[in-house]
């Protein structure tokens, strides 16, 4: 037997369990749930270490076969380390020993499956894209490429990191943090610094991995000239582009290909560069002013005014309305 639940449903369970007084609090910051009844055995713990930066430790097995269906949706920076069990989607698969990393910006919708027969272990981390912009202000050496990719505005699309083989002292920090030995404040204390210490590995074990491809992957020249090729194609159909795969299909190379090189070539992945184009066109119409905010909208291809206007401000500081006004008011006083 199979049972399928949208997102919302399952946290509608939990909140069931709330009420039947199946969860008890160690302090204000630490809550233990009893796993819903009607899916499993088990427990969820939820750890808020500081605003900005969560600790959820699910321990649980399931009666049935679960389906959980997640919408489209704002997503912060997230790891996710599985000590047992595994789980698929759509963004790939991950099992026990593999954690993978997510980063902030605007999630797909997908499906997760999650089987019975198997006791499941995580631990996942979320993090607030400001909180980590605040960590590292001020940091003068360079910055970990992968960390810059991470951290990007809500209106872009998320990225992830294909899940990977932990490390022996990711592992042992994962143990760590499973039995603090501590209380009160100094819990807190100690299970941030076992969280910075975790993502710090995290972030290392990629950085290596990206590095070792690099050394042994070169892109082609032939392949070049296909990714102009997809980019001149997403400028001509940038009201409605293809998908990935399709644009992949069009050039002659494959997904992955094409996802690496575009962004070895351009210095942005594909729709990274469609959005930085879509923003750039918009600007020029608002400036001509032969449009107003609407129309400019849906000829650059927003479909979502609000979106379009909260991308809009988030790269040129002012929400498209003023920015027209002001760039009428410039003229003028030309």
């Amino acid at each position: 037997m199979k049972i399928a639940l949208l997102q919302e449903d399952f946290f509608e369970l939990l909140e069931k369990v709330r009420q039947n007084g199946e969860n008890s609090s160690a302090d204000d910051s630490d809550t233990l749930w009893a796993y819903p009844r009607q899916l499993g055995k088990g427990y969820i713990r939820e750890i808020e270490l500081r605003d900005g930066l969560h600790l959820s430790i699910r321990n649980y097995e399931l009666y049935n076969d679960l389906v959980t269906e997640a919408p489209l949706r704002e997503h912060p920076v997230e790891i996710s380390c599985h000590l047992s069990g595994s789980s698929s989607s759509e963004l790939g698969s991950v099992s026990a020993g593999q954690s993978w990393l997510f980063g902030s910006g605007i999630a797909p919708k997908e499906a997760s499956v999650h089987s019975v027969g198997q006791k499941n272990l995580q631990v996942n981390v979320h993090i607030e894209p400001e909180l980590l912009n605040t960590f590292v202000a001020g940091y003068s050496a360079p910055m970990p490429p992968v960390l810059n990719q991470l951290v990007r505005d809500y209106e872009q699309p998320q990225i992830q990191i294909p899940a990977m083989k932990m490390s022996p002292a990711m592992q042992v920090v994962l143990q760590q943090i499973l039995h603090c030995p501590y209380q009160g404040f100094t819990k807190q204390m100690y299970l941030e610094s076992k969280v910075w210490e975790l993502i710090a590995l995290q972030l290392d074990l990629i950085t290596e991995e990206q590095q070792q491809q690099r050394h042994h992957w070169k892109i082609k020249s032939d392949d070049v000239d296909c990714i102009h090729y997809a980019r001149e194609i997403l400028l001509r159909d940038s009201n409605a582009p293809p998908s990935l795969e399709n644009l992949a299909r069009q050039v002659g190379l494959n997904e992955c290909t094409l996802k690496r090189g575009f962004r070895q070539v351009f210095g942005m992945t594909v729709f990274g560069y469609l959005h930085h184009h879509r923003l750039e066109q918009a600007r020029q119409l608002l400036e001509a002013g032969e449009m107003n905010v609407a129309e400019v909208a849906r000829k650059v291809g927003f479909a979502d005014r609000s979106y379009f206007a909260a991308a809009f401000c988030k790269k040129f500081g002012l929400n498209p309305g003023l920015y027209r006004k002001a760039w009428k008011s410039k003229l003028g006083a030309v």
